[in-house]
């Protein structure tokens, strides 16, 4: 990596974690939900910078362009009392603080440990990466032809599952029309449309209000 690409490492980086502790910190939800969008859209920008495109465009397109649309979509839609939303923070504050440090610990033993050094200098030093190299178009090929058959599974499983769903929330209600797909494939266009002819009456005149009205007979003088 360059020097303005480590740069820009750090400063992505940076912004990840003011991001993420504005997730946390913030009252308003919908405020949390865009802090949020930021993390991962500056997360995209650092696997940019690692050179993983594809883990790049799956975080913008899965998370920023579904789960978090989702997300700001039911917390503005429901009544969301911040009061409650609060409640209990002060009081589970010291036990995120203790997972959060034993978290933090855990990593710098990793990445300082010698596992990690070694693994790091087990790296080929030699290996040059060609210019029309695509980690998509590589991953794309193992996925399409060592692993197809899992992933039509995996696709398979999905589409069950959405239909699953979507079968067990949907209720009928009395109140409201709904069509049987069923009765409109079967039905013949016949049976749907009669043609009958009908007979043209010609219209009324209708008296034009300023026009003065003809004397009738009986008012004539006799």
């Amino acid at each position: 990596m360059s020097a303005i690409e480590v740069f820009l490492f750090y400063l992505t980086g940076l912004i990840l974690v003011m991001s993420g502790l504005a997730v946390i910190s913030l009252r308003n939800p919908i405020h949390c939900a865009l802090a949020l969008v930021l993390a991962f859209l500056v997360a995209a920008v650092q696997w940019l910078l690692l050179g993983a495109e594809f883990l790049a465009w799956v975080l913008v397109l899965v998370y920023v362009g579904a789960v978090m649309v989702l997300f700001l979509f039911v917390v503005m839609m429901l009544d969301i009392s911040l009061v409650k939303l609060r409640e209990g923070f002060w009081r589970f504050l010291p036990l995120g603080l203790i997972v959060a440090g034993t978290l933090a610990v855990q990593m710098f033993l990793v990445f300082s440990g010698d596992y990690f050094q070694g693994a790091q200098e087990a790296l080929p030093k030699s290996a040059v990466v060609p210019d029309d190299y695509s980690s998509i178009r590589e991953l794309g090929k193992v996925i399409y032809t060592d692993y197809l058959l899992a992933f039509e599974l995996a696709a398979i499983l999905l589409l069950v599952a959405i239909v699953a769903a979507i079968s067990l929330t949907v209720r009928s209600r009395k109140d409201t029309k709904q069509l049987d797909p069923a009765g409109q494939v079967i039905v013949k266009a016949d049976d749907r449309m009669q043609v009958v002819a009908l007979e043209l009456e010609k219209p009324a005149a209708v008296p034009d209000e300023n026009q003065e009205p003809e004397p009738s007979d009986d008012g004539k003088d006799k």
